[in-house]
């Protein structure tokens, strides 16, 4: 999205603040349930994380803290926590954050340093894949979504940083960074 077009960080956050993201919503959960059956499947008993761009309720970390995990939040607006941002990670999650981001290019460098050799890095976000519907296409008519990825961009970041890529399910993408 063009810089002129971008919302202040106080409408942004006003925005943000009118998502229902409660902790205890069984839909809710399942709905995070798409990155974490995957990513749990694939980390060690008691792996540590953090939860980047969590949102003011950190469901995803509470669910994955039920299955032995420690999880750190890190979010711009409800945890700017700059310890959790210089700390390293067996798993990183990104749950419906990546659209959000002004420099993605930097997030993902600064995400790369952040994850441990041999962690995971997942991402949950809307892949676009119909040029045709773009223009109609709900999640673009979100004012805080930004940029938009598909399978291919994963597949450019993944070489570019040298992780490995997999899609294990719709609009979840888990990257590892080679031991």
């Amino acid at each position: 999205m063009d810089a002129s077009c971008r919302l202040s960080p106080e409408q942004e956050q006003e925005i943000y603040q009118l998502h229902d993201n409660d902790p205890s919503d069984p839909g809710y959960r399942k709905f995070l349930s798409k990155l974490t059956e995957p990513l749990l499947d694939r980390l060690p008993s008691g792996a540590s994380g953090l939860d980047f761009g969590c949102g003011p309720g950190p469901a995803l970390a509470q669910m994955l803290e039920t299955e032995g995990m420690a999880v750190s939040l890190y979010d711009p607006y409800f945890y700017p926590s700059a310890v959790a941002l210089n700390q390293t990670y067996d798993f990183i999650t990104c749950t419906e954050v990546v659209e959000h981001l002004y420099a993605p290019a930097g997030v993902f460098r600064d995400l790369d340093r952040m994850l441990r050799p041999g962690g995971w890095l997942g991402v949950m976000t809307c892949f676009q894949t119909d040029d045709d519907r773009f223009d109609n296409w709900h999640y673009r008519r979100d004012p805080t979504h930004v940029v938009f990825y598909r399978e291919s961009t994963f597949k450019l970041l993944a070489d570019r940083f040298g992780w490995e890529l997999e899609i294990p399910r719709k609009d979840v993408a888990l990257f590892r960074k080679p031991a």
